[in-house]
């Protein structure tokens, strides 16, 4: 294997294990949110990112790189990590915790749209890349960040209007 498909295939296992994890987050949200349409929404969410998690896996296969199930492994246990993260409360959920994990899914799928942008910009010169596709996961990773954008917007002026 080359450097260059070397390094790529490090960062594509990187943004695969980091899509289990946002997953895994959007999914556990959904189950957990107090507001039904916002639980449909973050649903949907976790189906996009689970689609776009194949499309990853598929780009993956296309450019003949290995799925390095450790680092899978590591984005699972990051993401259950993150949930012994401090917010002022030992045994419930604080105020905070919602505002915090929409804050976390929102970072992820900014790194999703940075991983298809580079994608998209190695599709010139990569006939194995689906510049087309690559144009649809970006839209769709626009579309998830700014509904996230507006969901965390919403957490964060009844979290600290009622504080």
């Amino acid at each position: 294997m080359d450097e260059r498909s070397h390094l790529l295939g490090i960062y594509l296992n990187d943004h695969l294990a980091g899509s289990f994890a946002g997953t895994d987050l959007a999914r556990r949200m959904a189950k957990t949110h107090e507001d039904p349409a916002v639980s449909s929404t973050l649903e949907a969410i976790a189906a996009e990112i689970a689609q776009d998690r194949s499309a990853l896996l598929e780009i993956m296969s296309r450019l003949d790189l290995p799925v390095r199930r450790h680092k899978v492994v590591a984005g699972w246990l990051a993401e259950k990590a993150a949930r012994l993260k401090t917010n002022g409360r030992l045994v419930r959920r604080s105020p905070l915790s919602s505002l915090l994990e929409l804050e976390i899914l929102r970072l992820g799928v900014e790194g999703k749209a940075a991983a298809w942008k580079t994608l998209r910009l190695l599709a010139d010169s990569e006939p194995r890349l689906e510049s087309q596709k690559l144009d649809t996961l970006l839209e769709r990773a626009g579309h998830q960040l700014r509904t996230l954008e507006e969901l965390r917007l919403q957490k964060a002026r009844t979290t600290f209007r009622h504080a």
